[in-house]
């Protein structure tokens, strides 16, 4: 688990890194609304981080035979989990830290992103790429 843990972590810093990217892109350069660019800059760190995990992090609960279905699952799995969680508390988090503390954009982004790793990592493990059972596998 602290191997996973590990490179779940790697995965989140580079993911972390997506994000501010989008962010920057989105809020600054293309000047969309900070709320509306923290949810758009999620969905991107979202999609790299799930595709990261699916090749790497838990690359040894996927099977040889998976196919389009069962990653598809596993992507509806991450968005309804892993997504969900970083989209809401994401918005939630900024809201408080721009909109009522006053913090700048970007650091109260890293705030939220921390705070949020730790529920992701537990979703990841026991909800999205949770060890299922071969002979209940319907993917072909």
């Amino acid at each position: 688990m602290l191997l996973r843990w590990l490179k779940f972590n790697t995965v989140g810093l580079i993911g972390v890194g997506v994000q501010l990217a989008a962010l920057a892109l989105y809020s600054g350069v293309l000047h969309i609304h900070y709320l509306v660019a923290t949810a758009m800059a999620v969905e991107t760190a979202v999609l790299h981080n799930y595709a990261w995990h699916e090749l790497w992090t838990w690359r040894d609960r996927r099977s040889p035979g998976d196919g389009w279905r069962a990653i598809a699952w596993r992507l509806l799995r991450f968005h309804l989990g892993n997504g969900l969680v970083s989209i809401l508390s994401n918005l939630v988090l900024m809201r408080f830290f721009v909109g009522s503390v006053g913090m700048k954009v970007m650091p109260a982004n890293l705030l939220s992103i921390a705070i949020t790793a730790v529920a992701n990592f537990l979703i990841g493990e026991f909800f999205v790429f949770r060890r299922v059972n071969p002979s209940h596998r319907s993917d072909s």
